[in-house]
């Protein structure tokens, strides 16, 4: 397998987490369809990556693609979106597709991503070789969004977060966490943790949503999540991480208190939605204590930061809200 991309912190950079020098490393023209390409996700695939990318093409109809990378920085997307065929359920109606997350777990890959029926809700599918896609059920009633999956069974059960939302460009949300014994039927939801309280961590006061797939380290579970706050002038969504309990995921250990990453380069503060990182994926080696993030930027471009893992648990814990 490769080497995940990575690429040193800058002399003069005292941030725990740092901006690819290149960014963005995804255009929002990088196929012809597109008008942007932004909150996806990748994972370690053959001797390479392989990844589901949202490409909103020109009419603005949102939807995910299927891509393939050698290096996890160039990628070779395919112009026609996924297809899927029936997987657990014959019931495959979409009205769109976007933000999804990738997770290989037992023995296949699972996407989740927030699918139009009736009002966004979590769209669930798996693959094998991310050529054939096949649809399940979705797992829960609209509205809901950001649904991520745990990378391995809890307690016999598969693990996913999200956030129930309403039907809008929702002013509100939590995290939540649900179960299910066959990926087909979910329950036994518990909140997990909600927005901040505008005066003890302002960025985080509106809503959060869980972000990559969380990555299993000594101290539990550690996953990058988004908080927004509303100001003056919008919404303006920023990255921060928490680290989870290892067998009871519905409990909060460490939660950063001030974000790791914020909108601050042009290519975050402008574009389709202005003031957005939108964490979606990680790769990640315990061994070499990296990680590799990728996240939308202004909802219409892809871009990458880096970190060292010792360093975001320490400073979660340090920084705890």
């Amino acid at each position: 397998m490769n080497a995940i991309p990575w690429q040193e912190r800058p002399a003069d950079n005292t941030d725990i987490i740092w901006r690819y020098d290149q960014n963005p490393i995804i255009k929002r023209d990088a196929i012809p369809s597109s008008n942007s390409i932004f909150n996806s996700a990748v994972v370690p695939f053959e001797d390479g990556f392989a990844g589901v990318f949202r490409c909103d093409n020109k009419a603005v109809q949102m939807n995910i693609f299927a891509g393939f990378s050698k290096d996890g920085i160039n990628w070779d997307i395919d112009h026609e979106p996924i297809a899927f065929e029936a997987g657990n359920t014959q019931m495959i109606a979409s009205d769109y597709k976007y933000d999804p997350r990738v997770t290989f777990i037992e023995d296949r890959y699972w996407i989740t991503w927030c699918n139009g029926y009736h009002g966004p809700t979590i769209g669930i599918g798996y693959t094998f070789d991310f050529k054939e896609f096949f649809q399940c059920e979705n797992a829960f009633l609209p509205f809901n969004r950001n649904g991520v999956l745990f990378p391995e069974k809890i307690d016999g059960k598969y693990a996913m977060l999200s956030r129930p939302s309403d039907n809008g460009h929702t002013p509100f949300g939590d995290i939540y966490l649900s179960y299910s014994p066959d990926m087909k039927y979910w329950g036994e939801h518990r909140c997990v943790m909600k927005a901040a309280p505008f005066t003890d961590s302002a960025w985080q006061c509106t809503k959060i949503g869980a972000g990559s797939v969380p990555i299993l380290v000594d101290e539990g579970w550690l996953m990058f999540y988004h908080g927004v706050i509303n100001t003056c002038n919008g919404f303006r969504y920023s990255m921060g991480s928490v680290i989870l309990d290892q067998h009871d995921p519905s409990k909060v250990k460490h939660r950063t208190q001030p974000y790791l990453l914020s909108p601050q380069t042009p290519y975050e503060c402008m574009g389709d939605v202005p003031n957005v990182v939108f964490p979606c994926a990680t790769l990640h080696s315990i061994a070499e204590d990296k990680v590799t993030i990728y996240y939308g930027a202004a909802d219409t471009v892809t871009a990458m930061a880096f970190g060292h893992i010792s360093e975001v648990i320490q400073f979660t814990i340090k920084n705890s809200l």
